[in-house]
């Protein structure tokens, strides 16, 4: 049986009596239990606007209605209209003693949901190109695509997590022929340089002499022409070249925490894709143009026809994807195949799915293109020498360097592996949490100083407030042991900890539902604020009174697992010292 969680259990109620009461049907998700914004009026309420729609009745009457009909709700001590709201007053001990039984029940599970068992998404994510190391929008793709992956795992779906790699095309022959007419030989190893950034070098330095000599474009299109045909040198080299650069995104992956069920890449798929336009071509579905390009008409995206597959043969990126989606569907049987790429993209995905729908393949309904904005770096040392972009693993690195410097300003001695360890950890908790309290379509404006604050929206105040618990429970780990009385707890600090782990299960289901985890970032900040300032206004381990030590003690513990958990959800370490 799926876990049912105090609040599910309110919310099921209340819907089951206003239905009764007014002999309607409601919308489970249009009735939504918040927080309410002044605890004077309550816990937590409900807006009644969508009753009035249906009831074609005032929000404020339909509130008064209810409060006065006394409902008989689980862990709820009072009801109150203020305004169109519907308030409820939770009764403490009940209440905390029902979200205490759920969190000790699924410890590293809490907030899991097993209501969407059997049900298949898959998600595509990082998608990098094989002639240079992953930069900052790389960065945002693989932090977003990994906690939603997280997200929707926990929520209950069987998620497949997979990349699709750009090893083919002219940008990788650029670097191909770089290395063939320039490098002398040399391999990563002997220049001491991970394999992704020894490639990109060359990349660059093809884009460099071609400006001088346009001729260098003109020699990768026939080295391109080559590795299509086969050429036994040309597929040798690439092959060498690509291997280089698998390590280095490996390292780069490993440090970022992001992990694959499944590889597909654009060499192994780009042939299906001509295949597959081919037939719609033979179908009848496409046609040419008179320059003998299949296209297909696009009328409707006002863009007139679109090539998708050249006179000469070759592919472009619509028909490789093609390709990689059928497969892909071929593979797995999904209910939904997300991809996380970014918002250039997005006239790329209409045509995608539009162009699949068109050549019959109906589950092209259930593709979904997560489009996420750009990020932008400040003026200084953090960019590239081009002066455009910053490599992923240079970021990371200088924010390591920072973190260290950060935690051994206000932190007691640490041996130089703890150090370490902790600026790595607070470092990837600061960029992956500066990202993901961003909506996905909106543009972030990455800010290292602010982003390793130990105050404010930051991983490292989050992280900080993990560890201010750790210390706690191990400092009472003599006095913190025995049942605890929950009727001694109930001030309004104690409240506002117990709702907010209530409120955690949902947290991760409207996370999940809406592809979103600024949701999830603004609760482990809410809860962290929270933890802070009940520290800040109430002792744990000093009360004066053994049985209050403990009951406030086991929240301590309750608001420690659910804090981890979501820290663990979008991948950041929680640390048991700072």
């Amino acid at each position: 049986m799926p876990e049912i969680y105090p609040l599910d259990e309110i919310h099921t109620e209340l819907k089951s009596q206003i239905e009764q009461h007014y002999n309607i049907t409601v919308d489970e998700h249009a009735l939504k239990l918040e927080s309410s914004p002044n605890p004077e009026f309550g816990d937590v309420g409900i807006g009644c606007f969508f009753l009035a729609k249906i009831l074609k009745k005032s929000p404020a009457s339909i509130a008064e209605e209810l409060a006065g009909e006394k409902l008989t709700l689980p862990y709820v001590k009072s009801l109150r209209a203020v305004g169109p709201y519907l308030n409820v007053t939770l009764d403490p001990a009940p209440f905390i003693e029902a979200v205490y039984t759920s969190i000790s029940k699924q410890t590293d599970r809490y907030g899991y949901s097993a209501t969407r068992a059997g049900k298949k998404i898959m998600i595509e994510y990082s998608a990098p190109n094989t002639n240079k190391p992953q930069h900052l929008g790389h960065i945002r793709n693989n932090v977003l695509g990994m906690a939603i992956a997280n997200i929707l795992e926990a929520a209950g779906y069987d998620v497949v997590k997979v990349n699709l790699v750009n090893d083919r095309g002219i940008h990788i022959c650029k670097s191909m022929l770089a290395y063939e007419k320039w490098g002398d030989g040399l391999t990563p190893s002997q220049t001491g340089k991970k394999g992704d950034h020894f490639v990109g070098d060359y990349y660059i330095m093809f884009e460099k002499k071609a400006r001088d000599d346009p001729k260098l474009i003109e020699e990768a299109q026939t080295m391109l022409q080559k590795w299509e045909q086969g050429d036994k040198d040309v597929v040798t080299l690439w092959k060498r070249m690509n291997t280089w650069v698998y390590e280095g995104f490996d390292e780069t992956y490993k440090r970022l925490g992001c992990e694959f069920e499944k590889v597909y890449y654009e060499s192994e798929t780009y042939q299906k894709g001509r295949d597959i336009v081919l037939k719609g071509l033979e179908n009848g579905i496409l046609g040419k143009n008179a320059s003998g390009d299949i296209v297909v008409d696009l009328a409707e995206f006002d863009i007139g026809e679109k090539v998708l597959l050249r006179k000469d043969g070759t592919s472009i990126y619509v028909t490789q994807d093609l390709g990689a989606t059928v497969d892909k569907f071929s593979d797995y049987n999904l209910d939904r195949s997300i991809f996380v790429v970014a918002s250039e993209q997005n006239l790329h995905f209409k045509i995608l799915f539009h162009v699949l729908k068109m050549l019959g393949y109906e589950w092209a309904d259930k593709c979904y293109h997560l489009s996420y904005g750009m990020v932008y770096l400040p003026e200084g040392k953090l960019k590239s020498r081009e002066g455009i972009v910053v490599d992923a693993d240079t970021l990371m690195d200088e924010l390591h360097t920072l973190a260290r410097k950060e935690i051994t300003s206000r932190s007691r001695e640490m041996g130089t592996e703890e150090l370490e360890n902790a600026a790595e950890a607070v470092a990837l908790s600061a960029l992956k949490y500066f990202i993901l309290k961003v909506h996905p379509q909106k543009d972030i404006h990455f800010s290292p100083e602010e982003s390793l604050s130990f105050d404010g929206a930051t991983g490292p105040f989050a992280q900080y407030s993990y560890a201010r618990l750790s210390s706690i429970l191990r400092k009472g780990k003599n006095v913190l042991s025995g049942k605890p009385n929950f009727a001694l707890l109930g001030n309004p600090e104690e409240n506002k900890i117990a709702i907010l782990l209530a409120q955690y299960p949902g947290v991760v289901s409207e996370s999940a539902e809406s592809y979103n985890p600024t949701r999830m970032t603004s609760w482990i900040f809410d809860i962290s604020r929270a933890i802070n300032k009940f520290h800040h206004d109430h002792s744990v381990l000093n009360t004066g009174d053994p049985e209050l030590t403990i009951a406030r003690g086991t929240l301590i513990r309750m608001a420690r697992q659910a804090l981890g958990n979501s820290l663990k959800l979008i991948g950041i370490t929680p640390l048991e010292r700072m």
